[in-house]
Order: C-alpha cells, then sequence, then structure tokens
C-alpha cells in the first residue's frame, strides 16, 4: 500500500508506525499551511524566500513534532502496554502537549496544553471504538433557497405538450 493512500486506521494500532507517523505528519502540514499563509500574508511580512520559508517553519515545525510524538507515543505505548484502549492515546496527547510547550518556549503552558491534548486523545479514541464520528458528516439538499419558486405540481399538466405515452 502506498503512503499517499495509507489511512491511519488501516492497520491495527501499534502496527506500521513509520506510516501511521507519515499519515499524521501530513495531516499536521495541512492543519498548519493556512495560519502560516495568514501569518505571511497579513501580520509578519517577511521579505524574500528564505525568511517566508522560516516563518512557515515556525507552524510547520511545532505542528509535525506535535504529531509524530502523539502518533509514536500512542504505538509504542499500546506496544508495551499490550492494552489498547483509551489511555494510550491520553499518553501521545499529553507528548504532544509537551512538544508544544517545548517548541513555543513556554513550559507554563505545559500541563494545560498536555491536559487538553490528553483529553483530546480520549475523545478521537473514544470516538473511534464506538464508530460515532466528531464530526459527522451533513448530508446537503439537491435543492436552494429558491427551488420553491419552481415547484409546479400542483399546477396541471397541459396535455398539448406531453410529448410521451403510458405504457401498457
Amino acid at each position: 500500500m502506498s503512503l499517499l493512500t495509507y489511512k491511519y486506521y488501516d492497520t491495527p494500532e501499534g502496527e506500521d508506525i513509520f506510516k501511521k507517523t507519515f499519515v499524521t505528519s501530513k495531516y499536521a502540514i495541512l492543519a498548519s499551511i493556512p495560519p502560516a499563509i495568514f501569518d505571511v500574508l497579513l501580520y509578519s511580512h517577511p521579505k524574500g524566500f528564505f525568511n517566508t520559508a522560516l516563518r512557515f517553519g515556525t507552524y510547520l515545525g511545532p505542528a509535525v513534532g506535535m504529531a509524530t510524538a502523539f502518533t509514536l507515543t500512542a504505538n509504542i505505548s499500546q506496544n508495551i502496554r499490550r492494552k489498547n484502549d483509551e489511555i494510550n492515546y491520553c499518553l501521545g496527547g499529553a507528548a504532544a502537549g509537551a512538544v508544544f510547550a517545548t517548541l513555543r518556549k513556554q513550559p507554563i503552558i505545559a500541563v494545560p496544553a498536555a491536559i487538553f491534548l490528553a483529553v483530546a486523545g480520549l475523545v478521537k479514541k473514544t470516538s473511534v471504538d464506538s464508530g460515532v464520528p466528531i464530526f459527522p458528516y451533513i448530508q446537503m439538499g439537491k435543492e436552494s433557497i429558491n427551488s420553491v419558486r419552481r415547484d409546479f405540481t400542483i399546477s396541471k399538466d397541459v396535455e398539448e405538450l406531453k410529448t410521451w405515452t403510458k405504457g401498457q
């Protein structure tokens, strides 16, 4: 299976750790590009390619580090403990929170970030185990707000305009 088509839950927890790390890093990069673009275009205005790349790195680096810390901690703890439960994801979230505080050079937020991300990992693992998505797919209608104006079911059919016949 290709790394680009691999999904995180294609294999059980604790297996294919490199592939799972690649997937979470890919999602972290995709999630951190919009705030990096926002910062570069609207806030910091770096001059030149190198400075722009450094500004992108201040967003992409911590995100990839947090994703890697979460994935490695959750999967290695599953291999060590031999249990596939919520504690593995809590440990992964706590590790990601510690990495976040370290990379931001703000040790005061280490414990709150670790607790917050541990709870987020707990919620994610619970939703995966129960089969209930955190963000469910919302079925969109095929009609718009103006579709009511095009409803002609109350009017009678004009016999002269019918070009079909009934079956036998």
